[in-house]
């Protein structure tokens, strides 16, 4: 006979629930001993006035979990269990670190936002989406059910790759296209097969999640300064890098971009160097305003010695996660001998839609559209800031992009700009947030990367307001 409470008014447990918990525990508290026989099921139901299945079910659980062993025709017994080393230490509660704790998410509804890294979801064709996503599912379902390639489906390489051949003259196959959940696992992909000695360099001011990420990767990471017109080609003949990571159609954050000239110099540098690579990272290069795209750098390459990086989180929705590498054929075949058994990590039922949503024409139209929005909200930003800073404000107005440079001048520190935003409610990044290595002293002035992807029209000047609270 074994004594267990059991509580049949509680809500919250099945009875075989509290029979198994409370049956365990006099196993592992040794009140039960090894190989002792349990009641049978009957005779324990009939002892806590219980059903047969209640005591089935609970006894069932203890044998798959282990701690109870059944011969047949005979019983259950109690299984031998491996004694805890530190039984004191397991049964007390752990204390989580305060420095892990979690906040829950603030509440933003009042916040505004003048953040680079947001796209603008209100414009977002979601019933054009959600058609194609149909059509993904009625012509997909073999694929769906299947691991994908470890590149992506086929079929979304070659529909990317005849995308970015139009709109930015990327001279790719569809084999060369590899589709990852994000830039920054692929770049991680990338980085993985190349020795630890491998040298890298980046333009500074940068992009600070692939600075971190390399360095964590324990890579010679070296920021390289910019000039007017990108980075400075002396420095990266001088250091002569492994990998060079750059935002030629539009640098990241200043804005710049970078001349056919600077281009050229640096395609010669890489064509004379040993073994050396280019990484276009060309984020938001579909935003172009007053004239045509810039087209990449890959397409001037004749050597195979740029490697395109793009990604849709910008003219779609950042949540989507479908980024691509376009990999020169000596590091495709790399790849492919070190992720052959690799398991794609994008979804692939957004994949297939991304197909459908690109060859109906819809990704073209939204562009399209988007493109005016994004024109007419920076135009009107840009207005209200000199109307409202005049003489205070520098702006580098190059019309491209989700974002522009701007310099105020003012007596603030950045830590004061920062917590005085905080206190206005307004999401805004420093110039010091993109510098890689030393961050210059400026007296009288800070510089802010400003976006205007998810700021509503009508809270634009509510925005500048509380950003000349913040400033002054």
């Amino acid at each position: 006979m074994i004594f267990i409470k059991i509580n049949t008014n509680n809500q919250k447990k099945f009875i075989y629930q509290q029979i198994y918990t409370e049956i365990r525990k006099l196993i592992l508290n040794k009140k039960l001993l090894t190989d002792e026989k349990l009641p049978s099921k009957r005779k324990l139901a009939e002892e806590l006035g219980v059903s047969i299945n209640s005591v089935s079910n609970a006894y069932e659980q203890l044998l798959a979990e282990g701690y109870i062993y059944t011969i047949e025709r005979k019983g259950y017994y109690v299984e031998k269990i491996t004694k805890f080393e530190n039984p004191n230490e397991c049964s007390k509660q752990m204390d989580f670190p305060p420095d892990l704790r979690e906040k829950h998410t603030e509440d933003k509804s009042a916040w505004l936002s003048l953040s680079h890294m947001t796209a603008d979801i209100t414009m977002f064709p979601f019933k054009e989406w959600m058609k194609c996503e149909k059509m993904a599912i009625k012509n997909h379902g073999k694929e769906l059910s299947e691991i994908a390639h470890p590149q992506g489906p086929y079929l979304v390489r070659q529909t990317i790759s005849r995308l970015i051949a139009r709109s930015r003259g990327v001279v790719c196959e569809p084999e060369q296209v590899i589709i990852g959940p994000g830039t920054q696992p692929l770049i991680r992909q990338l980085m993985s097969m190349q020795k630890q000695n491998t040298k890298v360099a980046m333009e500074n001011p940068g992009y600070f999640r692939f600075y971190q990420l390399l360095e964590n990767m324990n890579f010679r990471v070296t920021p390289i300064p910019l000039d007017e017109q990108g980075i400075n080609v002396e420095k990266v003949e001088a250091l002569n890098p492994n990998f060079l990571f750059i935002t030629p159609s539009h640098q990241f954050p200043t804005g710049n971009i970078m001349p056919i000239s600077r281009r050229i110099e640096i395609l010669n540098w890489v064509v004379n160097a040993h073994d050396a690579y280019i990484v276009e990272d060309d984020y938001d290069s579909e935003f172009k305003y007053g004239t045509d795209n810039i087209p990449s750098l890959q397409s001037l390459d004749r050597n195979q010695r740029v490697i395109y990086a793009g990604t849709f989180s910008k003219t779609m929705l950042p949540s989507f996660r479908i980024s691509y590498l376009v990999l020169p054929i000596k590091l495709l075949r790399e790849y492919k001998r070190h992720y052959s058994s690799w398991i794609q990590g994008s979804n692939s039922l957004n994949l297939f839609t991304l197909h459908y949503f690109i060859e109906t024409g819809e990704y073209a139209k939204h562009i399209k559209r988007m493109n005016h929005h994004y024109e007419n909200k920076r135009k009107q930003l840009i207005q209200k800031l000199r109307f409202r800073f005049k003489q205070d404000i520098t702006i580098q107005d190059i019309p491209a992009g989700l974002h522009f440079l701007a310099e105020f001048q003012t007596n603030k520190t950045y830590k004061e700009i920062e917590a005085k935003a905080k206190e206005e409610k307004l999401e805004i990044y420093s110039f010091t947030r993109f510098m890689l290595k030393e961050i210059p002293a400026y007296e009288n002035k800070i510089m802010l990367i400003l976006g205007f992807a998810t700021i509503r029209e009508e809270d634009i000047r509510e925005a500048v307001e509380r950003l000349y609270r913040v400033i002054y």
